[in-house]
């Protein structure tokens, strides 16, 4: 047979059946094959008493996929294993060797960092073995995820109802619960500004007032406030006129935490759905001529590029836009950076989102644009400013006022769509020169609370205190809303960014970890355990005496929990179950707080908390039946007017009584008429035919040949 590689994705594997040619057969593992069990004392799949032994089996549903595999391994004359390249990639790998019978000593792993043909046939000229240190730090967190998953879970079902808790979700949820702690805590403080609008040669512009006496302007009431805006009432002096000149420089190439938050702020797009996306793009997509992968892979913290695209997009750059536009590249990573692989970018700089965009769903070419455009500005020369500063004065007062003019684009001419800096243009002075104030307004203000975290927030949060790793934060984020912890909503209806806030249960799960768990649930120990993570995928560390120092710690105070903590009942609602004559309960779910039997799972009873409203006749009739009409409520929230009759009556009407028609009612409406229309364009030709025929029957018979030919 020939060359058997394996993937784990079925679209990855087209991809690179394409490169490798007939003399391979590429198929795919479909994710992950083999798990921890759920067996044994606690049923962890570890038996911890002998060195953290893992028992593993295959997954669920993957007995097929793993029985086909290894018919196909025994026939094939090589095995190549070319799963990600990163610790999971590298685990699953060693889960396929184990599996397909393939020693830990042949040289059959393969890793590229883009799925393109000279990447991966590169790739296979030089395959090498799997990377076990790789394995041991992808066992390593698999293994504490699993102890802290199981037994602090199980913890906190039995005494406050909690469903679940983790080594890096329950700090993401810690972060969030204590900026809400923050800001119920907060006492806004008082203070004053005074602003002033002035107009010259027809433009308006605005100052602040900034110094008193030579000081910083701070002014905490309104006594001071009108002393200040008393002493202004004259005219001003430009008594200072300062230019300067200032460069913007690009940002750094996307790495996977930076295009999550950009992703979620400028697109929209939660970190779950970003990372769908990406993978899409990197595992290739159908763009006239099969299946290419368009980025490079999107698990990286590293902002290094390939000198193969720098100089690619540099001779694109200057070609492009020009020689001045064309800057220097100088890599910059965070001192936790694994550097990997590279930083995300386009595979080819020929697939521009524009040539290419009829190929792409629309996320996909809005996350591609993305992306594309990140990766080019990195590489481009900085944006130029010029910038101007005036003093006004006034009795001891000064008031500035600054302005900005773009004097070179620079990135900005590729990166520019996703900027919103704009230039402030102020009118020529001299010094000396005299201005009054068009206007002079004190205003009064309050100290603002620190912000919520968003998806985005939330995430660079994570990345700074060195929480988890970034190809993890989508789950997490997905983990702790799935639990009930927090809600992501809009602080009011008119605020865009939807920002978390803990739920009653989230907040209890806090205060919990921090009164027995504070020494191993926190961001230090976290952040510390990641770098131990590290160390191990180094092969300076151990993975059994990580393992042993972190269960030595956590042992003690897991008993402690279980014999201090005390057990919150379920809050009775004083009503009878009507299924099973249990108790109900308040419980709390992802959407809230509901009613449920107190005998779950026995009794899977549920109610909404509130019940839904009951429709409200409106004392008109229905038009096309005659029944009451009644004001209801729709699932968006809002209020209509429908048949009492419904289902059997759908006719609905605005609160004001103008009819609405369904869009699917609209649909076929249009379609009948349409149709009708094509009916009697036809009818309209036949006849003018006839007429034809009457008028000469040796034209017809060609005519009606020719049209019985065109016909067919």
């Amino acid at each position: 047979m020939k060359n058997l590689v394996i993937v784990e994705s079925p679209s990855k594997s087209k991809t690179i059946q394409k490169y490798l040619g007939k003399d391979f057969v590429v198929e795919s593992s479909k994710g992950h094959i083999r798990d921890l069990a759920i067996k044994g004392k606690d049923g962890l799949g570890v038996d911890i008493e002998n060195g953290f032994e893992p028992t593993y089996k295959i997954s669920t549903g993957k007995s097929p996929v793993v029985k086909d595999l290894k018919k196909k391994a025994a026939e094939a004359d090589a095995v190549y294993l070319a799963t990600d390249p990163d610790r999971e990639g590298e685990a699953i790998s060693w889960h396929l060797a184990q599996e397909l019978g393939l020693s830990e000593d042949d040289l059959n792993r393969v890793t590229f960092n883009e799925i393109t043909k000279n990447a991966v046939q590169e790739a296979f000229e030089h395959p090498r073995t799997i990377d076990m240190d790789l394995v041991h730090s992808q066992e390593t967190r698999r293994i504490l995820d699993r102890i802290i998953g199981f037994k602090l879970s199980k913890l906190l079902k039995t005494k406050i109802r909690s469903k679940s808790a983790g080594r890096v979700q329950s700090v993401a949820l810690k972060l969030i619960v204590e900026r809400e702690r923050e800001i119920q805590a907060f006492v806004p403080v008082e203070y004053w500004t005074l602003d002033a609008k002035f107009e010259k040669d027809a433009m308006e512009f605005n100052a602040s007032l900034a110094k008193i006496n030579g000081e910083k302007a701070e002014i905490d009431n309104e006594e001071d406030a009108m002393k200040a805006y008393n002493a202004c009432l004259g005219e001003f002096e430009i008594s200072k006129i300062k230019e300067t000149s200032r460069t913007r420089s690009p940002y750094k190439p996307f790495i996977t935490s930076t295009l999550q938050q950009e992703a979620s702020t400028k697109l929209g797009f939660s970190a779950k759905r970003t990372m769908a996306v990406a993978q899409k793009l990197y595992e290739g997509v159908d763009i006239g001529n099969g299946q290419e992968g368009l980025i490079t892979y999107m698990r990286t913290d590293s902002t290094r590029l390939s000198n193969v695209y720098i100089y690619a997009a540099k001779d694109l750059i200057e070609e492009k836009y020009g020689k001045d536009y064309v800057g220097y590249y100088k890599i910059s990573n965070d001192a936790k950076a694994q550097d990997a692989h590279e930083a995300i970018r386009p595979t080819n700089l020929n697939n521009d989102p524009e040539r290419i965009k009829d190929h792409l769903t629309l996320e996909q070419y809005k996350l591609y644009k993305l992306i594309y455009a990140r990766a080019l500005a990195s590489l481009m020369a900085p944006a130029k400013y010029a910038g101007i500063s005036l003093t006004l004065s006034q009795n001891g007062y000064d008031f500035t006022a600054n302005g900005s003019r773009q004097t070179f684009d620079g990135f900005l001419k590729v990166y520019g769509d996703y900027d919103k800096s704009k230039d402030v243009l102020l009118p020529e002075f001299k010094e000396s020169e005299m201005i009054p104030a068009k206007e002079l307004v004190p205003n009064q203000h309050f100290t603002e609370p620190p912000t919520r975290y968003s998806e985005a927030r939330l995430i660079k949060q994570m990345e700074e205190e060195g929480i988890g790793r970034p190809s993890t934060y989508a789950m997490i984020i997905d983990t702790i809303q799935a639990r009930g912890y927090v809600s992501l909503d809009r602080p009011t209806p008119t605020t865009k960014t939807k920002v978390f806030f803990p739920t009653e249960q989230g907040t209890l799960t806090v205060e919990k970890l921090d009164e027995f768990f504070s020494s191993i649930i926190n961001v230090k120990y976290t952040a510390r355990m990641e770098s131990i993570l590290d160390e191990i995928a180094d092969g300076e560390a151990s993975e059994l005496q990580t393992l042993q120092d972190f269960y030595d710690r956590f042992t003690p105070l897991l008993e402690k929990a279980y014999a201090d903590m005390e057990k919150i009942e379920a809050e009775k609602v004083g009503e009878i179950c009507p299924d099973c004559g249990g108790e109900l309960v308040y419980r709390h779910g992802r959407f809230g707080k509901f009613i449920s039997c107190g005998n779950f799972p026995e009794c899977r009873y549920t109610r909404p908390l509130k019940e839904k409203e009951a429709p409200e006749p409106v004392g008109k009739q229905c038009p096309e039946c005659g029944a009451e009409l009644l004001k209801r409520k729709s699932r968006f929230g809002t209020f209509f007017v429908g048949c009492g009759a419904y289902p059997k009556c759908r006719y609905m009407e605005t609160l004001e009584g103008e009819q609405i028609i369904p869009k699917a009612k609209k649909t076929a409406t249009k379609k009948k008429t349409t149709t009708k229309k094509k009916t009697t364009t036809k009818k309209a030709t036949t006849k003018k035919t006839t007429a034809k025929k009457t008028a000469a029957k040796k034209t017809t018979k060609k005519t009606t040949k020719k049209k019985e030919t065109t016909e067919e």
